[in-house]
């Protein structure tokens, strides 16, 4: 029998209900990809060019804790969840479809702030539809088939632009200095955002609130007032677990935004000799980088889906610092690669720890947290994502020079050695370790 009165769902219709996230992912793939050789092309200095990706944790900092508490409130005929997936897909398909014809750093940068808009309003609704959704004994496949989709989208956006190479040449350029190839990839992503998203949607509805519910909604008017005293009020009762995630997810997520930062400039002087994003070398690092960030993405899909039993087995926290560890020692090691196949053996390492921090923290987390409050908690726990991104686009222009040498490869040293502290401060967090045999949650077979 399925707890809580939730139906039980099919895997195939978890996997429906996630494809939407397969659209959101992709859009972060592009811009993990492409953003940092973008703004190469367009004149940016690599020193502060970290500012130039301020869009995402400040976007993700004031959006995300408000759109959470928000849809907790909400109440409609499409749902509480529905209409910020809708309205954050439109504003990211609008957004995608721009960027590539950016002639300005000004102009994309503005232009990432409401591509990173629409985001960061549907990113927690979504995550928290599917912890309203499943019964808790299918909440860790949920979360781990949202990280299977963002492995296999992001795959596929950090391939396009070489898959496009057969038919435009990659030397093919617009005006400003943007190859055609990414312009096209951008085009496709604008496609998917919406076009998922209303797949999902339509497949999988949220589930009608009961008598319950709606009078819980409705005693919660959604005013500016009320909705700021909410995401307060949550953040004085965060669940313990919760609180010692933070150090985990400081160290990951600085380590993991300096990485896609600088990983084609770092690629660039090891692998091509150069520092000069208007050379064709350079150009052949972006997608020589976009390759190993295919792969990574795709061991990542793969490792989702064979993380499920073992997360069910061993629990979500021993496994999440082991994925961590493994992204540590990859991180380290890719200064010092000589050929482009290294790389992509490294790759797996990568692939595993992103793997981990897509799925097991909110494995996690979801165990931890009263039901009433799935939206506002996830939104308050992207703040765990966002302050050190932000964090990191702050500090690193400070460091770059006098403490990392002006060398993208140091950067990649650091991040190294902060995933290693991530894995560790993981082992202390209350949560997420594994359940005995004999009190594991029974579900309907």
């Amino acid at each position: 029998m399925a707890s809580a009165g939730k139906p039980r769902l099919s895997l195939l219709r978890i996997i429906e209900m996630n494809i939407g996230f397969f659209g959101l992912q992709f859009s972060f793939g592009l811009q993990q990809a492409n953003m940092g050789p973008i703004y190469g092309f367009l004149g940016a200095d690599e020193a502060t060019m970290p500012l130039l990706w301020l869009a995402g944790p400040m976007t993700g900092l004031i959006i995300q804790p408000i759109v959470g508490a928000m849809s907790d409130r909400t109440s409609s005929r499409m749902g509480r969840r529905t209409p910020y997936f809708l309205i954050g897909a439109i504003i990211c398909t609008i957004s995608l479809f721009l960027m590539p014809y950016s002639s300005t750093l000004w102009m994309a940068a503005s232009l990432l702030w409401i591509l990173d808009a629409g985001n960061n309003i549907t990113m927690e609704p979504y995550r928290a539809y599917v912890a309203d959704r499943l019964e808790p004994g299918q909440r860790s496949v949920g979360f781990l088939t949202q990280s299977a989709f963002t492995g296999l989208a992001q795959t596929l956006s950090y391939l396009a632009p070489t898959l496009l190479t057969a038919f435009v040449a990659q030397d093919v350029l617009d005006d400003n200095g943007i190859p055609v190839i990414v312009r096209i990839a951008f085009i496709i992503g604008a496609i998917l955002s919406i076009s998922t998203i209303v797949w999902s949607v339509w497949r999988v509805p949220e589930l009608p609130l009961d008598a319950e519910e709606q009078a819980a909604i409705d005693a919660k008017p959604m005013t500016v007032r009320d909705t700021a005293r909410e995401i307060v009020d949550a953040i004085r009762d965060m669940p313990k677990p919760m609180r010692q995630l933070a150090l985990a997810m400081l160290c990951q997520w600085y380590a993991m935004f300096a990485y896609w930062q600088y990983i084609t400039f770092a690629v660039g002087r090891s692998l091509y000799d150069t520092s000069d994003p208007s050379t064709a070398a350079f150009r052949e690092a972006t997608l020589t980088t976009q390759q190993a960030g295919a792969l990574y993405n795709f061991i990542a899909f793969l490792g989702a889906l064979l993380l499920i039993p073992i997360v069910a087995r061993l629990g979500a926290r021993a496994v999440h610092a082991v994925c961590l560890t493994a992204s540590g020692i990859a991180m380290l090691m890719i200064p010092g690669v000589q050929t482009p196949a290294a790389l992509f053996v490294l790759m797996i390492g990568i692939g595993i720890g992103w793997a981990g921090m897509m799925g097991n923290t909110y494995v996690m987390l979801a165990d931890s947290i009263p039901a009433d409050r799935n939206g506002i908690y996830m939104g308050i726990f992207n703040m765990f994502i966002v302050l050190p991104m932000l964090f990191q686009t702050l500090t690193m222009p400070l460091i770059y020079e006098p403490v990392l040498g002006g060398d993208p490869r140091n950067v990649l040293l650091l991040g190294g050695g902060l995933m290693l502290l991530g894995a560790l401060a993981t082992m202390f967090v209350d949560a997420g370790h594994r359940v005995p045999r004999e009190q594991k949650p029974v579900t309907a077979v």
